[in-house]
């Protein structure tokens, strides 16, 4: 859109959603008075202290987010889950916007927004993108050190590894070069070769509380299969049995996914392959339960092993 400012000014604006600070308003040649007499007369909106939207009408989510990197001034970046929004590692927008700016600045309440300090601002920003964000590994990070529980810690690792942002060198590379990271031991076993494929905290837990425990033989995750010239992956897949488990998390497969689920399992049935399938509940309640349904399954189709139980009061025979 056309914005309302002198000519020098235009391109910044174009770049920044139409949003300006005073500090480029004045170096654009205006004045106080001037930019006054615009939001007087309501061509233009004051969004923060020393924040403007050069232009009238709605203000989009990039101007909102603009408007508070300008607002928390030099140095700041998106951060933490609206960095995760932008880069889409996750389609929630977070109602605080989060933002970092450097440890040695002090910023004033900035409504509707929740501003983090940090030591190493330049290390961990994006070198290019905008509005100024922190790299995809360090919001990952960041967001795995807000979580109380190292399931939900990894099911941000997983999900920026299943919608390949990353690369489990990268997420590797950026923990190494942190001094503190509350997971660390957990998110450095799931960077390891043998945990390639794990695309979300429900196959996390399924590997950790069903299959490994219990001693099921070894699966490939996320295998790939076309349906109809596309892609589509199974979640566990145990092919020399012809059994595949589905696992049904509200993350990984929303409800305007449902009828790819149900390719899948008649996909599935078309090549002589049984499907499990197993909500979030089940794993995370019962694993012991779905643990004995599996190694069921498994040995009706020839599976010479036998599974464990993992306690006195495990159903697994």
């Amino acid at each position: 859109m056309p914005y309302d400012v002198p000519a020098p000014l235009g391109e910044l604006a174009e770049l920044q959603r139409g949003v300006l600070c005073r500090g480029q308003l004045l170096s654009g040649g205006l004045s106080d008075h001037a930019i006054g007499r615009r939001v007087g007369r309501g061509r233009w909106q004051r969004l923060h202290t020393g924040v403007y939207a050069v232009f009238s009408g709605n203000v989009d989510r990039q101007a909102a987010l603009w408007a508070v990197v300008l607002r928390a001034g030099p140095g700041a970046l998106l951060s933490h889950q609206t960095a995760a929004e932008v880069d889409q590692l996750t389609e929630k927008p977070s109602p605080p916007i989060h933002v970092t700016v450097p440890a040695c600045r002090r910023v004033s309440r900035i409504p509707g927004t929740v501003v983090h300090l940090r030591q190493d601002v330049e290390r961990v920003r994006h070198p290019s993108r905008l509005p100024p964000r922190t790299r995809l590994e360090d919001t990952v990070l960041d967001l795995t050190d807000g979580c109380a529980d190292a399931a939900d810690a990894i099911g941000w690792v997983t999900r920026a590894l299943g919608r390949r942002l990353t690369t489990q060198d990268r997420l590797k590379r950026a923990a190494s070069q942190r001094l503190q990271l509350r997971w660390r031991t957990r998110i450095d076993a799931v960077l390891t070769p043998e945990m390639a494929g794990i695309h979300s905290a429900l196959e996390y837990r399924y590997l950790r509380d069903v299959e490994r425990p219990h001693r099921l033989p070894a699966s490939t995750r996320q295998a790939r299969v076309v349906l109809a010239d596309r892609s589509a992956y199974r979640d566990v897949l145990y092919d020399g049995y012809g059994l595949t488990v589905e696992l049904d998390g509200e993350a990984a497969h929303p409800g305007d996914t449902r009828w790819l689920d149900i390719g899948r399992d008649n996909a599935a049935a078309a090549d002589e392959l049984a499907t499990l399938r197993y909500s979030y509940w089940d794993v995370t309640l019962t694993p012991c339960l779905v643990a004995a349904q599996v190694s069921q399954a498994l040995r009706r189709r020839g599976w010479p092993g036998s599974p464990r139980r993992c306690s006195p009061d495990c159903p697994v025979a």
